[in-house]
């Protein structure tokens, strides 16, 4: 109980913009005593939208709100953030939020994402939390392109005291990949994680470039890459589901990282991500330290945005 009322503190905190946006919008509808009809159905409806938890999200939310309604199972506008906490819950099952693990070492994570999304930082906050539990972590900078791309992620093993494989910038990306994989096959390592170039999800050859780079390292480590991480940036809210559209169709990703919650009042673009994306949200990012990513966990997730 200690250990959910820490983290649910340090979550309330860090959504702070998008649980203050939420609960304004929502006691303007649900005012106490208020009884539940269509009108306030109608309104609630309109405020979840512009909340981003999405058109598709909120009409399946509001649909089951309807029938418990009609089957008397709520009746009063206080009825209905419980009912909303229960049911958002369960919308991620237990089964895909942990990260995996190889069987047999190294696990191999690959990072993608735009340009700017925190992509670079986020590696830096795994490689760090992976570190201290105890492994063994090397990095691989396959973002060779973009200027200082390498020397970023150089400062983040030092700040993290995590290992490093690196070409000069504008090398071959997927070189890099392949000289990391016997790099951590040599010392062996139990985590590689490969940070790749940022691109738009729009530009065909880098996509192209980036399936490049998984093919190098399945090659090179069986049944590699373990996990394949999109960074989506938080502040572009529905912009980011586009976004992983795109780069599902490019490569198999297993799992999101959704940076700068801190930073935007739309942290209800997590509920839409699993409804419209189906791919499970593994980390948040909520805040600048190098501690200041989480796991992802639906419940005290659900409890600090809609905390009124």
């Amino acid at each position: 109980m200690a250990l959910f009322s820490k983290a649910l503190a340090k979550l309330k905190n860090g959504l702070k913009k998008s649980r203050e946006k939420i609960s304004n919008s929502l006691k303007s509808v649900l005012t106490f005593g208020r009884k539940i009809d269509e009108q306030l159905l109608d309104e609630l409806e309109e405020k979840l939208i512009t909340d981003d938890l999405g058109v598709e999200t909120t009409m399946q939310i509001i649909a089951d709100l309807r029938k418990a309604w009609k089957e008397m199972k709520i009746e009063n506008a206080e009825d209905i953030i419980p009912f909303l906490k229960k049911e958002l819950i369960e919308y991620w099952p237990d089964c895909d939020r942990a990260l995996a693990i190889a069987e047999q070492k190294p696990t191999v994570i690959m990072v993608t994402g735009v340009n700017g999304c925190g992509k670079t930082t986020s590696v830096g906050k795994l490689a760090a939390r992976l570190s201290g539990e105890g492994k063994q972590v090397v990095l691989a900078a396959c973002d060779t392109f973009r200027a200082a791309a390498v020397e970023q992620l150089t400062i983040w093993s030092e700040r993290t005291n995590v290992q490093i494989v690196k070409h000069r910038q504008g090398s071959d990306p997927a070189a890099v990949a392949y000289d990391a994989c016997e790099a951590v096959l040599a010392r062996g390592a139990d985590v590689l994680i490969v940070d790749t170039a940022g691109r738009l999800h729009t530009q065909e050859n880098l996509m192209r470039e980036l399936t490049k780079i998984r093919d190098v390292i399945s090659k090179k480590i069986p049944n590699a890459p373990h996990e394949c991480l999109l960074v989506l940036d938080a502040t572009t809210g529905q912009n980011a589901i586009n976004q992983a559209k795109m780069f599902k169709e490019a490569v198999d990703l297993t799992g999101i990282v959704l940076a700068k919650l801190d930073g935007t009042a739309k942290g209800g673009i997590v509920v839409a991500i699993r409804n419209q994306v189906n791919i499970p949200v593994k980390f948040i990012g909520i805040g600048e330290a190098v501690d200041d990513m989480e796991p992802f966990e639906p419940a005290t997730f659900v409890e600090a945005l809609f905390a009124l």
